[in-house]
């Protein structure tokens, strides 16, 4: 029943920037926290970005800190990556990632439960 739709992947040159999106279904998304996690190959599975269930506070590493902006609309479902500077090493497919439950968790957990399909995201000149 759990869905999780990206969009917005595609070629972009180095320096700038792409949105991606997240529709989800099948669960109360508001609930959860939420995971961009990315397939880089060499590396396996990276996160790239997180937010909250309560004040929707973000965390990053610092590969994608100062560049990327996670967020989220609790109204309408969705989930959203915004990618500026990027970089050739931002290669990857991102995935959209529903994560554990709870209100008002101060730190991701990573538990990561359910995944969409992944959309490619390509920084080539």
């Amino acid at each position: 029943q759990v869905q999780l739709v990206e969009s917005g992947g595609g070629l972009v040159q180095p320096g700038g920037s792409l949105r991606l999106s997240c529709a989800a279904f099948g669960f109360t998304f508001s609930s959860h926290w939420m995971y961009w996690v990315r397939q880089v190959p060499g590396k396996g599975l990276e996160w790239v970005s997180a937010i909250n269930t309560g004040d929707g506070s973000a965390f990053y590493p610092n590969s994608v800190k100062g560049r990327f902006t996670i967020s989220r609309d609790n109204a309408k479902n969705m989930l959203y990556l915004q990618m500026n500077s990027l970089k050739s090493e931002d290669t990857a497919v991102y995935h959209c990632v529903k994560g554990e439950s709870g209100d008002s968790s101060s730190e991701p957990r990573f538990e990561y439960d359910d995944w969409g399909q992944g959309t490619q995201v390509t920084v080539s000149s």
